[in-house]
């Protein structure tokens, strides 16, 4: 990674929700998916350069708040995020996150930003790499049961990695859906309102599920999945929440993004601990196959994982320098004497008493 030239190093680039917003239209929505898309693939060839584990999570009765991170070995990475479903209903998000990048030779931090918005489009990015490598060939309709948060930037990655041109929506929440159909009325997507799952999911080759509550469910029944599909099951994932039947996963061919998180918090936590899956590292680096037939059924159990992260972090890293969409954040204490960190605060008391007489 290219550094930043800093003449002070205690200010730290920070990114704000406002600068994230600016920086994102500055690029615009569409480009930033694909930025984030490939400093993804990137990374993912270079799985085994990075330290993995199962995210820290602290689990609630309200909702779930984790750590998530990683290291290549020359920079570390973590992001800071929360799922709480019922946040909505009080006027809040469902989902919240911060991040930071540091480096690894002398610990500073080089980036902190916002991942609200951030974590939703690399989020979205993230399925459609994994479709680009699972769905079917020259898959043209998707279905989208769920239209939250996350609704709109899945189909605008779909459509610019994919090449995606029909949506068909649907949420139990008719409001969901209206809210989708109004933000994507302008994208060039051809887009239709579905009034069940069932209806949603007719005439799609891949469909992506991205519902929010933390429970068993079952969104998609084995009779709504036809041979050749690619199913994106992506809704907020944790121990005890499931958005697919069983019998789906038994006649699909299922790719993870790190197992051993996946078989606590994904799809598979519905199946034995040994049930063999492949990780998307290995599909992309050419070591395993990815869709091998056209009748096949292809599962992307994603819980998304730290690396992902990581490269969105990474993406904005290079993004914001050379331009005005990060600020300097005082946050890290730079002493004279690095041994005299005392001192420091002893001489800003003096100072301050001085300013004040």
């Amino acid at each position: 990674m290219a550094k930043f030239h800093r003449d002070t190093l205690n200010l730290v680039p920070f990114v704000s929700v406002d600068n994230m917003m600016k920086l994102i239209l500055h690029i615009g929505v569409d480009e930033v998916m694909a930025g984030i898309a490939k400093a993804i693939e990137e990374d993912f060839v270079r799985w085994e350069l990075f330290d993995k584990t199962p995210r820290v999570a602290s689990h609630s009765n309200e909702g779930v708040i984790e750590l998530m991170p990683t290291s290549d070995g020359e920079v570390y990475g973590f992001k800071y995020v929360n799922g709480h479903p019922k946040n909505t209903k009080d006027g809040m998000q469902t989902v919240t996150a911060f991040g930071l990048l540091a480096d690894v030779a002398n610990g500073y931090p080089v980036l902190l930003s916002e991942m609200t918005i951030l974590t939703a489009l690399r989020t979205a990015a993230m399925s459609a790499v994994a479709a680009k490598y699972l769905a079917p060939k020259n898959a043209k309709t998707m279905a989208i049961i769920g239209n939250g948060a996350q609704c709109e930037f899945q189909a605008l990655a779909f459509k610019k990695i994919c090449g995606i041109e029909n949506v068909r929506l649907y949420d139990t929440d008719p409001k969901a859906t209206e809210k989708a159909m109004f933000n994507l009325q302008n994208s060039g997507l051809n887009l239709t309102s579905c009034s069940t799952g069932e209806d949603c999911v007719a005439g799609a080759e891949i469909i992506t599920t991205c519902t929010a509550d933390k429970q068993y469910a079952t969104i998609l029944t084995d009779n709504m999945v036809g041979s050749g599909m690619h199913i994106n099951a992506i809704g907020g994932d944790c121990p005890g929440k499931t958005e697919l039947h069983k019998d789906i996963l038994y006649r699909s061919e299922i790719f993870t993004e790190f197992t051993p998180q996946t078989r606590i918090e994904g799809e598979i936590q519905q199946l034995p601990d040994d049930y063999e899956v492949t990780e998307l590292w290995e599909v992309m680096s050419g070591q395993k196959e990815g869709r091998k037939a056209e009748g096949q059924i292809t599962l992307f159990d994603s819980v998304g994982f730290a690396v992902e992260d990581f490269s969105a972090l990474r993406f904005i890293y290079q993004a914001i320098q050379g331009t005005q969409f990060y600020e300097d954040l005082d946050m890290l204490a730079d002493p004279d004497d690095p041994r005299d960190l005392y001192g420091m605060v002893q001489r800003a008391a003096k100072q301050n008493m001085t300013a004040a007489e």
